[in-house]
């Protein structure tokens, strides 16, 4: 099955939700990029929404987080920004949380990998602790010098337990505009149901620039990799239009 929805809600997630559903999307992604705003009265409020509307609710953590950093009070930070996000999304029925997890920073990327992990089971312990209902999902990253190629993550996967998002454009400006599907789909196929997100994208010879409205011909090989290989997916479109690229991407699926 795909599940398709924005990111965002073209506006307040209380007042319209009912029109994400009604739309015939199956999925919204409540972003929380520059600060966890939400009070917890709004998020359960929500929560009570999509009980009737049954999107899939997935949460973007604060983009301020580097549980890697050389600094201890920003690892800190970033830990209270995720569990915040955390207690929100157990609070509005949402599934996942999503984050960069951090940068290299110029060193080695095993001491990185093994700092972010360390951090990630601290994280999952919390979250079993206050018997929360949701799931860490750390993301494919843009640019070279951040954490999050898709191996990093799906070894990730298999050693702490947590889920992980797979930003299909994320891995083609990394890769300096070029993505092997096969290779990619068969690495994620072992996984089961992937979260993943998805748009156009600007890139340089570092990665990432910036996002772009989705083209036709991307939305359909993605779509077409994801049905050729079977994969149980939900896309969260993350572009300057995220709600029209969804019905682009909905009537596509459609036909």
């Amino acid at each position: 099955m795909i599940r398709i929805g924005p990111a965002g809600f073209g506006g307040s997630p209380i007042e319209n939700i009912g029109h994400i559903a009604e739309l015939g999307l199956s999925a919204v992604e409540v972003e929380f990029t520059y600060g966890v705003r939400m009070k917890k009265a709004d998020a359960e409020k929500l929560g009570e929404l999509n009980r009737k509307c049954r999107l899939m609710l997935s949460i973007h953590a604060p983009y301020y987080i580097n549980l890697a950093s050389k600094e201890k009070e920003k690892i800190a930070a970033s830990k209270k920004r995720i569990i915040d996000s955390c207690e929100r999304g157990h609070q509005m029925g949402a599934k996942y949380v999503v984050f960069h997890a951090g940068f290299y920073q110029g060193r080695d990327k095993e001491e990185v990998f093994q700092l972010i992990k360390k951090a990630i089971i601290e994280l999952n312990e919390t979250i079993k602790k206050n018997r929360w209902k949701i799931e860490l999902a750390p993301e494919t990253t843009g640019k070279a010098s951040q954490f999050g190629d898709l191996d990093e993550l799906i070894r990730m996967k298999k050693e702490t337990g947590c889920h992980i998002c797979v930003d299909f454009a994320h891995l083609k400006a990394r890769n300096i505009g070029k993505i092997d599907y096969d290779e990619v789909m068969k690495k994620l196929k072992p996984l089961g149901y992937i979260h993943a997100h998805f748009s156009g994208i600007e890139w340089t010879a570092k990665g990432e620039k910036k996002h772009l409205i989705t083209e036709e011909k991307d939305i359909k090989e993605l779509l077409s990799y994801l049905l050729k290989y079977k994969i149980d997916a939900t896309i969260i479109n993350e572009s300057p239009d995220p709600i029209g690229d969804c019905m682009k991407t909905m009537s596509m699926l459609e036909e």
